[in-house]
């Protein structure tokens, strides 16, 4: 019989020494295979977590969020592995050793697991928070080609696989797979493959009709945004609002990480003068909130004419101060982190004839234009997916390549940059073109005809940008009530 209670002291000194030998070496071993696990648990725990147990990850976050910290257990396999190790070299037995090792291992385990549940979830990716408000009733979805259930999985085939009755797509701008050019239009279409009827929201109306929300019990919203106000998902989200707000049917939106939440700049939008598709509301080019923060901003202040029930699913663990790299490129001329970054500053060239690279492989991340005078990057833009019409298409250009300053700069400093406009403005009026610089679509762009004016008067980036600033402060009142993540 062996007692687990109250082990026997081994009598022979040889017995003694070859026991403690080892049992240093198995003490050894041990202890670097918990050490090479250690380094791997974390992307085990990760993929355990990303393969759908949600069970596993809501017990951890729901321990944490009650309070119940994994260093409850940590503390208790410290206490046990104190106990243990004052056990006399010669009174050690293996089973002391295994009590030792399995409560280390409990505190690798837990431990890392912990710190992968603690990392940043997207609002799609928890589908408990949601799916037991989707159960049984007949929803509407407004998706494009970034609508992932963890970045490979499309939404729809997610929710369809969990039984979910799926009635009608709504598609924004770019359509519903996300290949359409800037302003192209799209028709209505259907997904064949799943037989879904696709409405569309940027081909013969942006606005939903009631006879789109009839027959829905829900709307559910879950489209990656790029938080700058002339990028129009922001705009199909208040109108798919408002028209459910009038037919009476609720809303949910599914909260996704903003790129440039860290930051609010630019002239804040003129509703009464410059109202369009490309900026609704009076906020800042850059507003600093994620799409579920600014649904509820639209809703809550009235915004639109018919507001919503609305409800928002919040992502978990998102902190708004680290920078975040979308996985999926949120629309064909967005490629990369660093058309991102370059978008808010590069977008008011749309509003004069200045390529930003569409029909090139770097598109929002080049300027330029066969006329400039300066610069030693040349590119010719053509006609190809997501940009059937270039300006400039076949045309030799001059300009800039801006990767590396997105890359140096705009990650760590923030900020709308004007002086690329402000000298492109001042060389083509050294030129023989007698059209002029600005169209009318720059001050929609701006929100305001007071940008247009200011560079037109000769005033510089800095003056320029001082401007603006009782108009966010005033904005960052409003921004304050509906910012979940601060």
């Amino acid at each position: 019989m062996i007692s687990f209670c109250n082990p026997k002291p081994v009598a022979n000194d040889m017995m003694t020494t070859a026991t403690e030998n080892a049992m240093a070496a198995i003490d050894k071993r041990m202890m670097g295979l918990l050490k090479l696990f250690s380094v791997r648990s974390v992307d085990i725990n990760r993929r355990v977590i990303n393969q759908g147990n949600d069970t596993l990850y809501d017990l951890f976050y729901g321990l944490q969020t009650y309070g119940i910290s994994v260093g409850y257990l940590a503390a208790v396999s410290y206490f046990c592995w104190i106990i243990s190790s004052t056990y006399d070299m010669s009174h050690r037995t293996y089973f002391a050793y295994l009590i030792r090792t399995f409560f280390v291992f409990v505190i690798v385990v837990s431990g890392n697991f912990a710190q992968a549940a603690n990392q940043f979830i997207p609002a799609a990716d928890h589908p408990t928070s949601y799916l037991p408000l989707l159960k049984g009733k007949r929803v509407g979805l407004v998706v494009n080609h970034s609508s992932t259930y963890r970045d490979s999985i499309h939404l729809v085939d997610f929710l369809l696989s969990k039984g979910i009755r799926v009635e009608r797509i709504f598609a924004p701008e770019h359509g519903y797979l996300g290949k359409a050019g800037a302003g192209e239009k799209v028709e209505d279409s259907k997904d064949e493959q799943r037989q879904i009827p696709i409405v569309s929201l940027y081909g013969k109306k942006k606005k939903p009709s009631l006879e789109d929300m009839q027959g829905l019990d829900v709307v559910l919203f879950d489209i990656q945004d790029v938080g700058v106000r002339f990028y129009t998902y922001i705009s199909t989200l208040t109108y798919v609002m408002d028209r459910a707000g009038e037919a009476g049917v609720p809303v949910i939106i599914l909260d996704r990480p903003n790129p440039h939440r860290h930051y609010i700049d630019g002239p804040v939008l003129d509703t009464a003068r410059f109202k369009s598709f490309v900026g609704l509301h009076p906020v800042p080019v850059v507003y600093g909130l994620t799409i579920g923060e600014y649904g509820a901003m639209v809703n809550g202040e009235g915004w639109i004419k018919h507001p919503c029930k609305l409800q928002v699913v919040y992502c978990k663990n998102y902190n708004p101060q680290e920078r975040y790299r979308l996985p999926i490129p949120p629309s064909p001329n967005l490629p990369n982190h660093n058309a991102i970054l370059l978008y808010p500053s590069l977008c008011f060239f749309e509003g004069a004839p200045v390529s930003v690279g569409r029909g090139t492989d770097k598109p929002f991340q080049i300027i330029g234009a066969p006329w400039f005078p300066f610069g030693d990057f040349y590119f010719t833009p053509k006609p190809r997916e997501g940009a059937p019409q270039p300006l400039f298409a076949d045309r030799r250009c001059r300009g800039y390549d801006l990767t590396n300053f997105a890359e140096d700069f705009l990650e760590d400093e923030p900020q709308l940059h004007l002086g690329w406009l402000i000298s492109a403005y001042n060389a083509y009026k050294q030129t023989s073109n007698t059209a002029p610089f600005f169209r009318p679509f720059f001050d929609l762009l701006a929100g305001t005809d007071e940008l247009r004016k200011s560079i037109e008067a000769g005033k510089d980036e800095g003056l320029i940008s001082q401007e603006w600033l009782p108009q966010i402060a005033r904005y960052t009142t409003i921004r304050a009530k509906y910012s979940h993540y601060d």
